[in-house]
């Protein structure tokens, strides 16, 4: 007769199989070895695994392989099932805390805060579990690990620091009975780092602006330590930012001029360059840093292209990349030269942090494995994860030029990653329009260089596409300005459709990709990317994706809700199995190990324990968008996008047509009034005043 331990046990080897931590196993391999009679930890072996339906020895000695490693998992799923909270977080807290996360929990329940989709109540909620009695409001780790969590959900926001004095009154509202010694704690325990803002840069506050860096030790528990002008910043943030900064000075300081890049420089580029290309061109041959920016149309790939043919022309190994396959694809045409996704050029090894989604049964992310509401509702979207990159200071880029399209996409620390795998005397080309939307991550690395003055930096103006043309370039010109003007566009590369209301506005979608603009403009629906700058409602991916999918690829969606024909996007980064974040494919087989998809015309692999980060791609977010082209867009603009709709969101969405685009508007005077008045939305960083420190420094050097 089985004991309650020995159901208890049972039932956990069933979540841990289910919630995909086992690689290779998800719920219909799970199925299987409940069958065979596989339904604890003891009854795995190879041997064992060699008698469930479908497995050979080869995949049996894998399959058992995996279960050794995923043991820090399983442990971390034990401790957390026993408290009610599902076992699929076990991954995520094992990422993020490392292989003793079951042993980190149980010291200081609240570090489960760490997981970016769990809230305070949750924590609160575990915390309680675990600790019985012991678990109270004032606990010291409490304080610390929401000092964490705020500034985590800074980061999400895309700041890379905040002022003490916000997240001091937001640990009030949570409860804290004394904020101060709790941003103490988290400062003490290296997770964050304070500084103050630097006074005006004389001679005389020098020396006391570099004091202010730092707290005095024997002051550490001083009441009133963290003053409302005090900056918090996460300590993986506040050194990504000096690593730019440091590194950027490093690659302006060891390059070295290219000789003769007078007279001759104009015999190795384009005879059509205006002074300004040229300018940008002689720019890289001259400096170890320079910047090059301008709206669609401008000229900004026949310039790379120069710069590229020079570098032939000296002699100089380049390294072409940029942060999507579509956007890196791109590049290398333009240029004629072989171009790279940055993650695979930093050589990334993921350790990627999923984002959270319905569990393999289709249960909401807020419930507990027995049912129980899990406190606080839906939980937020979790943030990429970090990453560890083969090439760094120790094994650099085999490049004495790098070039990086699409550059406003660069948060600060995949730049740091970048600038850190460069070595001395390497020239970095950045490539990109800062009037897009920001990067996904935090930091605003693009913008923040050409705000510090201390690099050179090219702005592209002249519109080339008007001569052919150009109504996509004319219109997104305009909305870089601020303007959104009416469209006159005879031959229908602009077309704009107006919407009474999100179900219209979804209708008028479904039909421009399957009917009107195939049939008018003879462009294929695969050609045709929707876009829109929200996930929920009629007009949202969510729907879209559902109703496209019935017209363009009906099925049943067999293969976790896929079926081969599908379009897909990922929304996670998983560099070493072949995808990355915002990566849009199709999917072209199934079989027992996973789908096999198409991104960018090269086939992946993706095992179903990953499916989890793929999503229906017909509509993605304007965000998700970024980096990559298609010939076709379809920008929609419903009415519950008002409050999210900006300036460089509408810029951003307008820019990713190359032939053809259609505009389904129907957010009414919102979208005029977004595109005239709200423009970048401030984020808090630091990088802007540090390059400009670091470049005086050099200048004084």
């Amino acid at each position: 007769m089985s004991t309650v331990s020995d159901e208890s046990a049972t039932r956990l080897f069933g979540e841990f199989c289910v919630a995909g931590l086992w690689p290779g196993v998800g719920r219909v391999m799970a199925e299987k070895l409940q069958a065979a009679g596989i339904s604890r930890p003891d009854d795995v072996t190879a041997g064992r695994l060699e008698l469930v339906e479908g497995v050979g020895p080869k995949r049996a000695a894998r399959l058992a392989a995996a279960f050794t490693r995923a043991q820090p998992a399983y442990e971390t799923a034990g401790l957390l099932t026993s408290c009610r909270v599902p076992a699929r977080f076990a991954g995520q807290a094992v990422a993020l805390l490392g292989p003793l996360a079951a042993e980190t929990l149980r010291e200081d329940p609240w570090k489960l805060l760490t997981l970016p989709q769990i809230k305070p109540e949750q924590a609160d909620w575990f915390a309680r579990q675990l600790l019985a009695e012991g678990a109270t409001p004032q606990d010291p780790r409490r304080g610390r690990a929401l000092v964490v969590h705020l500034l985590n959900k800074a980061a999400r926001d895309g700041h890379t620091a905040a002022p003490a004095a916000a997240v001091l009154t937001a640990l009030g509202r949570f409860g804290v009975g004394d904020p101060g010694s709790a941003v103490v704690a988290a400062i003490d325990d290296g997770s964050v780092l304070p500084f103050e803002p630097r006074p005006p840069a004389d001679a005389e506050n020098a020396e006391k602006a570099d004091e202010a860096e730092e707290f005095d030790e024997d002051a550490e528990q001083a009441e009133g330590l963290v003053s409302s002008s005090t900056l918090l910043a996460l300590t993986q943030y506040a050194i990504a930012e000096e690593a730019v900064a440091e590194g950027l000075q490093r690659l302006a300081a060891t390059a070295e001029p290219l000789p003769g890049t007078g007279d001759p420089l104009a015999a190795v580029t384009d005879a059509e360059l205006d002074d300004k290309q040229h300018a940008a061109v002689a720019a890289v041959a001259e400096h170890g840093v320079a910047v090059l920016t301008g709206g669609p149309g401008t000229g900004k790939s026949r310039t790379v292209a120069a710069v590229v043919a020079l570098a032939s022309q000296r002699g100089l190994r380049v390294a072409l990349a940029a942060p999507t396959g579509r956007a890196a694809k791109r590049l290398e045409e333009l240029a004629g030269a072989p171009a790279t996704t940055l993650h695979r050029l930093l050589g990334a090894q993921g350790q990627g942090i999923s984002r959270p989604g319905a569990d393999s049964q289709g249960a909401p992310d807020n419930l507990f494995s027995d049912g129980t509401s899990f406190p606080g509702g839906e939980t937020s979207t979790a943030r990429e994860g970090s990453w560890v990159f083969a090439r760094g200071e120790e094994w650099p880029l085999d490049a004495e030029l790098v070039v990086v399209d699409e550059s406003s996409m660069l948060d600060v620390e995949l730049a740091a990653a970048l600038i850190e795998a460069c070595a001395d005397g390497t020239r970095l080309l950045l490539v990109g329009d800062p009037a897009q939307l920001p990067s996904i991550g935090p930091g605003r690395v693009l913008a923040d260089i050409i705000d510090s003055g201390a690099v050179p930096v090219t702005e592209l103006t002249t519109l080339y596409r008007q001569k052919d043309g150009g109504i996509i370039a004319k219109l997104a010109t305009a909305v870089r300005g601020g303007d959104l003007p009416a469209v006159s566009s005879p031959e229908h590369e602009v077309v704009v459709v107006t919407a009474r209301g999100s179900a219209e506005a979804a209708h008028r979608v479904t039909q421009l990709v399957t009917d009107s603009i195939p049939r008018a403009l003879d462009i294929a629906a695969e050609e045709i990317q929707v876009v829109t700058p929200v996930h929920k409602g009629p007009a949202g991916t969510i729907e879209l994706n559902r109703a496209l999918k019935a017209k363009l690829n009906p099925g049943p969606g067999e293969h976790r809700g896929f079926d081969p024909g599908d379009r897909v996007v990922a929304v996670a980064n998983h560099a070493d199995d072949g995808f990355t974040n915002g990566e849009v494919g199709t999917v072209v087989t199934a079989d027992g190990e996973g789908l096999t998809i198409s991104f960018s015309g090269l086939p992946v692999t993706v095992p179903f324990r990953l499916l989890a980060d793929l999503r229906h791609g017909w509509a993605i977010t304007v965000h998700r968008a970024q980096g990559s082209e298609w010939p076709a867009v379809v920008a929609v603009f419903p009415s519950e996008a008002g409050t999210m709709l900006s300036r460089p969101l509408v810029y951003t969405a307008l820019t990713r047509a190359q032939h053809h685009l259609s505009i389904v508007h129907g957010a009414g005077p919102a979208l005029a009034r977004a595109v005239r008045t709200i423009g970048e939305r401030p984020r808090e960083t630091r990088l802007a005043s540090l390059l400009s420190e670091s470049m005086a420094e050099l200048a004084g050097d």
